[in-house]
């Protein structure tokens, strides 16, 4: 993956209590904001979540 992470793999800026730690930094990626969690997407549970990313990250693969 040229840009980027898989699915699954915690970005390196997450904190211990899994938040963005440069959320609010002008530095943060266009990427990570540009995604919208719609109700969807995160379901029920964490692992749905990622399930649903890791299909979008497919469906999306060059």
């Amino acid at each position: 993956m040229p840009d980027g992470k898989p699915a699954g793999v915690p970005c390196i800026q997450l904190t211990d209590d899994l938040r963005c730690a440069i959320f609010t930094d002008p530095a943060r990626p266009a990427v990570c904001g540009g995604l919208q969690a719609e109700a969807a997407m995160c379901g029920p549970d964490r692992l749905h979540a990622l399930a649903w990313l890791t299909e979008l990250e497919h469906a999306t693969a060059p």
